[in-house]
């Protein structure tokens, strides 16, 4: 049953994500506004999640599966990136929160950018 809650959540966070994306995409746009409001967003509704399941313990079951890990997955990981930061310096762990930060951003390009040329490269020599 958990695995039906997630994906039913993942697919309405997707779509929520892709609906959202369509609204604010502007023709010519420079900066990636709509990512950008889209991880905002999911960071907000992260925190606004995470301060009702303290409160209502329930919150941290299958709730939790279906809303956190599902709609806010599918809608966009940024947000669990967001409340385990979050989690983090709240723990008083500084100094792992912003490795953690930095590294994920970091490494995440540099690793987007390395498959991306992989695959050029080797589209490329079978063209």
């Amino acid at each position: 049953m958990n695995w039906v809650l997630v994906a039913c959540g993942g697919a309405v966070g997707a779509m929520s994500r892709y609906a959202l994306g369509l609204y604010i995409s502007q023709p010519q746009q420079v900066f990636p506004w709509a990512t950008w409001w889209t991880n905002v967003l999911g960071c907000f509704c992260a925190g606004l999640f995470f301060a009702l399941s303290q409160r209502f313990p329930i919150l941290q079951q299958e709730a939790r599966l279906l809303l956190m890990v599902g709609v806010l997955g599918g809608f966009t990981t940024f947000s669990s990136f967001g409340l385990e930061t979050f989690l983090l310096l709240k723990q008083g762990q500084w100094f792992v929160a912003l490795s953690y930060a930095v590294s994920s951003l970091v490494i995440g390009v540099i690793a987007l950018a390395v498959g991306y040329a992989l695959l050029h490269t080797v589209l490329r020599m079978g063209a």
